[in-house]
């Protein structure tokens, strides 16, 4: 794809962009491409597309760029140490949020952001804010996402009968043969007088 989102089909040797991507990674590989005998076009790796179960590349998507003009790339955050709150404090480490967004030239693309959490206690958080980024990347990415937490384990708690609940009330069992008895006293209080068995008056 170039600037104005035109594509071209190209074809490229598997090996070889096997052997490029094993040694400098997908994320925000930048290639020189040479099609058909014309200059050299600079480009970036926006997309791999794999055969899982033979478990090679099949489609890959290049997006040409210039290197005097700012592109907008993701950038991975890695967590570095081990916090206090987890060795010390019994605490878990979670890492909430993996990738912010950047806007810089293709020069000064970083391969990640690293954010050192050895100091983190329980209870403590790190925001996006807190990234250590050189000036000449902006992020896009809201400050005020927490990239990072301690926070205490999660029991499974374990549900007992609340102390001094009232028992369920009982009610009298009515013997067999007795259900008929039964309903016909209730209709004699409903209907005084009226004799069991009899047909409604009209």
């Amino acid at each position: 794809y170039n600037a104005e989102g035109q594509s071209k089909p190209i074809k490229i040797n598997r090996h070889t962009f096997e052997n490029l991507v094993q040694h400098h990674g997908r994320r925000n590989l930048i290639v020189d491409l040479e099609v058909g005998g014309e200059p050299l076009r600079k480009a970036i790796l926006r997309d791999v597309q794999v055969d899982h179960t033979r478990d090679f590349p099949t489609h890959v998507d290049f997006m040409e760029i210039s290197m005097t003009r700012k592109i907008r790339v993701s950038v991975q955050i890695d967590l570095v140490g081990e916090p206090v709150g987890v060795t010390q404090q019994d605490g878990v480490l979670e890492h909430l949020h993996r990738a912010v967004d950047v806007e810089c030239l293709p020069a000064d693309i970083v391969k990640s952001f690293q954010i050192d959490v050895s100091a983190m206690k329980l209870g403590d958080t790190l925001f996006v804010r807190d990234l250590k980024v050189d000036p000449k990347l902006t992020i896009l990415t809201s400050l005020d996402i927490p990239i990072a937490s301690v926070l205490i384990p999660r029991m499974e708690e374990e549900v007992t009968p609340e102390e001094g609940a009232a028992e369920p009330e009982v009610i009298g069992e009515v013997k067999e043969g007795e259900e008929g008895e039964a309903a016909a006293a209730e209709g004699e209080k409903a209907a005084p007088g009226a004799k069991p068995g009899a047909a409604p008056a009209e």
